[in-house]
């Protein structure tokens, strides 16, 4: 919490200053005077003056990157350094059909991925919406509606029912004011407020209940108080600044591609260092040493590479929007699939965050269950899996009925959807009474309202007197030990017999410890003279009906979720603010922790001394309780020491700086706060955890897609180099020359290995555990199967340049056969990069229509590039006989028996 001074300057943020208190731990009067206000509020010139030096009541916000921005950001990769190198080398030895190749590949590749960047950021922008905040400020005693950004330390505010807080606040004056808090704390249960208490200094945010803080949402109530922190000083602006100060976390998949490119650099950069040293001792002239650097760059470099990479990202990105996960940055599409460890926030991703009542126990100990969640009434009460017996449906009645005629919510459909007004807890009872068949608006009608006694915080209870057939009836709803101390008997069948309140307290203690909020419920018949006013006093020798549990459940498909995860190797911890005990239910029904062994407190990770100590702690840990927002961030830090790569989701604001820290942050789109939204990599848009799933699926298929490119481009790319290094051993003439090699490359390989990255799932991507995070994109199978593919290639196209050279082909001639061949061998290895492990016939070739097209497209416009003037003449290639073509298709299909055989001798070993 930002603190105040005594100064002038009141309200100003200084953490050196001596004279700093915490608003919540002195009397109203005090802050009053510290903050030089009053409960009148301040003049215009003071509030002008305060706004001239701590600047508008509002969060910095990132402005969205402009199109050329996005356009420029494109070309921070270290590949694309290298192929800016290259294409500058090729323009200085003149090769300008080189560098035209290059730049212009480089050009296409920025504004694939400069379009797709824009339409997710677009797709970001439209699930915020943006709405100016109004609050109603004291100024000179007079009530004024002004914008919330005008705020200033010393401001007195009223807030109601429905009023978002605009900054943070000490209360002084309330009146049944509840304010739902989840936004900050993660509690799902909304906090009565009580201003007149002073507390401890080190209270914690979430137990502050005589403050308001900025960004909470008043569920019922009135209440006014001082403004003391505004902006980057309130408790959410504090979450703000760790999330600006914190640098971005790279992707897995940046990550790799970096030092995928660095050794890449190196390699090209060692080889032409070798080459111009032993070209030049040979006595080779200076501009032939370069243009023998410009061949091997080229056929070194995987020069298709961005695009495709591009492309597979772009292709990636559409498949997760099409299953509700929306991706803010291209290069993040993979990083879901890339994650070992998932740290999920419980209210409201695991949860529905919404109140519901799921368990009825009666009087007589009868134990009901209630299906459903949220605030649609859907569901059945039952009892053993079945309907309640006779002997049930008195109490459950009158317990439905007491708990309407008690309640001071509504719940109506409107425009074809269920909408809630009021207290959580009210809202709640309405939607079981609804599933027993109680309607509030006819139940009411029947039995009109005589007398209430609205509910407050220091009741524990709420009641209402109704007149019922003819008689006066009391209902009373509230905290357990509070109506069992207003029975004399309780409802057991059709009959009211002695109460057994021991008993009934051990039942209710039993469901508190299995992580349900309770409620007791409980009817008379009084008399009531007609305009008196009930009291308290009256509230004795009334029938107790029964316990009602109430959760905020889980997610239908929660569970199902985080088990999917787990079966892919994925481990899910949960990170809330609740209770120990209801986080421990809630992990219970996840089986994520079967005792409180597994759970760590925020407490405990406060105790920790040191990073050391704190590894410990997460080493085992699988739920975390009452953990604050920055306890959040150093469980991810943890998390990444012990060397996993991490995913955070979570929708509250709380959330935002593990959100940022994690390798890939996870934000709900439906009921997630807009900073929680800014700072994320993805949105899930329906708040489901299942579409978590999904992402994690096509993420792999997306980091899968990307081997299966690299591969087909570096394999290829190898065989160029084996091809090369051969002819530079036997003092050969080169067999391709540089725009030969480009046409490869970027042409006939580029127009396949897009097609390549439209892959769909093999099928086992959930089945089979996340790759370690250390683990390099060449990996032992992939560097097998390039130096296998490479080899074959290499020493084939070598063998017959060589063998065409023999038998008398110019060496015009032989590069046109040599380079037909490269062509028909990539044609063929692309449907090697299909799959890793299974084999080319194995695989449905219609399952990706694109890569046959795309294939026999690159045939074709190699063929036809020998009946193009001009394009003919610039590649020096020309036409050749049906026979010649299918003699060298008969090579090139070497090279798929020598790759299946290496599947088939992979899959033994």
């Amino acid at each position: 919490m930002a603190k105040m001074d005594a100064s002038p300057d009141a309200g100003k943020v200084r953490d050196n200053d001596r004279f700093l208190v915490q608003p919540h731990s002195v009397a109203i009067e005090q802050v009053l005077a510290l903050l030089h206000s009053s409960r009148q509020g301040l003049s215009e010139s003071q509030a002008s003056e305060r706004l001239a030096l701590y600047g508008p009541n509002q969060l910095p916000s990132g402005k969205p990157p402009s199109m050329l921005v996005i356009f420029l950001r494109q070309f921070k990769s270290p590949l694309i350094y290298i192929l800016l190198a290259a294409a500058l080398l090729s323009a200085v030895t003149t090769a300008w059909s080189d560098a035209a190749f290059i730049t212009a590949i480089l050009i296409l590749n920025a504004i694939i991925g400069s379009v797709q960047e824009y339409s997710a950021q677009r797709a970001t922008e439209a699930l915020q919406k943006i709405v100016t905040a109004r609050t109603r400020v004291l100024r000179d005693g007079e009530l004024y509606d002004k914008d919330a950004s005008v705020l200033v330390p010393g401001d007195v505010v009223a807030l109601e029912s429905g009023d978002r807080v605009p900054a943070d606040l000490r209360l002084f004056s309330a009146h049944d004011t509840v304010i739902d808090e989840s936004l900050l704390t993660g509690e799902s249960l909304a906090v009565s407020k009580k201003p007149d208490l002073v507390l401890d200094p080190l209270t914690p945010p979430g137990d502050r209940c005589n403050m308001a803080f900025a960004g909470t949402m008043v569920e019922r109530g009135r209440a006014l108080g001082v403004v003391v922190n505004t902006a980057l000083a309130t408790e959410i602006g504090r979450i703000a600044t760790h999330v600006l100060l914190r640098p971005v976390t790279k992707s897995p998949l940046l990550l790799r591609m970096e030092r995928f490119t660095r050794r890449v650099a190196l390699f090209v950069g060692v080889a032409a260092m070798v080459v111009a040293s032993i070209s030049f001792a040979r006595g080779t002239e200076l501009a032939e040493i370069f243009f023998l650097a410009v061949a091997l760059a080229v056929s070194a470099i995987p020069e298709g590479l961005p695009v495709a990479l591009t492309v597979a990202l772009a292709i990636g990105l559409r498949r997760m929007a099409d299953r509700n996960v929306i991706v803010r940055r291209l290069i993040s599409v993979e990083a879901l699939g890339s994650c070992t460890c998932i740290a999920t926030d419980k209210t409201g991703t695991l949860t529905v965050n919404r109140i519901t009542v799921k368990r009825v126990e009666l009087a007589d100990g009868s134990q009901l269950e209630v299906a459903g969640e949220g605030i649609i009434p859907s569901g059945k009460i039952t009892m053993d899996g079945g309907d309640p017996d006779e002997a049930q449906r008195s109490p459950l009645n009158r317990l439905a009925r007491a708990a309407v005629l008690s309640n001071e919510a509504h719940l109506v459909v409107r425009e074809g959807r269920w909408t809630a007004q009021g207290d959580a807890v009210d809202v709640a009872l309405l939607v079981m009474a609804r599933k027993v068949g109680l309607v509030k608006e006819k139940l009411v009608s029947d039995c009109p309202e005589l007398e209430t006694i609205p509910f407050e915080s220091e009741r524990m209870f709420s009641a209402s007197v109704n007149r019922v057939d003819g008689t006066t009836l009391l209902s009373v709803k509230g905290a357990p030990e509070k109506i069992l101390s207003m029975c004399s008997s309780m409802a057991v069948g059709d009959e009211d017999l002695a109460i057994e309140s021991v008993s009934i307290q051990r039942r209710a203690e039993a469901l508190a410890a299995q992580g349900y909020r309770m409620l007791a419920v409980a009817e008379g018949e009084i008399e009531m003279a007609p305009e008196t006013v009930i009291s308290e006093r009256q509230l004795s020798g009334l029938t107790f009906l029964g316990l009602l549990g109430m959760v905020d459940p889980l997610r239908p498909e929660s569970a199902q979720a985080v088990a999917s995860c787990q079966e892919a190797g994925i481990r899910v911890v949960m990170v809330t603010g609740d209770h120990p005990i209801t986080a421990l239910a809630v992990a219970k029904q996840l089986r994520l922790a079967d005792d409180e062994r597994a759970i760590v407190t925020g407490a405990d990770l406060k105790l920790a001394d040191s990073d050391h100590g704190l590894d410990r702690l997460t080493d085992s840990a699988r739920v975390y309780a009452r953990a604050e927002p920055v306890q959040k961030l150093e469980i991810v830090k943890s998390l990444q020491r012990h060397g996993h790569f991490v995913a955070v989701s979570g929708d509250g604001a709380n959330d935002a700086p593990a959100l940022k820290a994690a390798q890939v942050g996870v934000a709900m789109g439906a009921t997630g706060t807009e900073v929680a939204m800014e700072t994320a990599d993805l949105i899930i848009t329906d708040d489901n955890f299942s579409s978590i799933l999904a992402g994690v699926e096509e993420g792999r298929v997306a980091y899968s897609n990307v081997r299966k490119v690299i591969f087909l481009l570096i394999s290829t790319g190898a065989a160029e180099l084996v091809l090369f290094t051969l002819a530079l051993i036997t003092g050969t003439p080169l067999p391709l020359v540089a725009v030969q090699l480009l046409w490869l490359n970027l042409v006939t390989n580029g127009i396949q290995d897009i097609a390549l990255a439209f892959e769909p799932a093999e099928g086992d991507e959930l089945s089979r555990p996340p790759r370690p995070p250390n683990e390099a994109i060449f990996n032992r199978v992939m560097i097998e199967r390039v130096l296998v593919s490479a080899l074959t290639i290499g020493c084939i196209a070598f063998a017959l340049f060589q063998w065409l050279l023999m038998q008398g082909y110019s060496i015009e001639e032989a590069r046109n056969g040599t380079l037909l061949l490269m062509v028909l061998f990539e044609n063929v290895q692309v449907f090697n990069s299909r799959s890793e492990t299974l084999s080319v016939f194995r695989h449905n070739p219609v399952r990706n229509p694109l890569l046959l097209f795309g294939t026999l497209a690159a045939q074709l416009i190699h063929i036809g590039s020998m009946y193009t003037p001009g394009l003919s003449a610039v590649l020096q290639v020309q036409p050749v006989s049906f026979q010649h073509w299918l003699q060298l298709l008969l090579l090139a299909l070497l090279l798929l028996v020598v790759m299946e055989i290496h599947k088939a001798f992979w899959g033994r070993r």
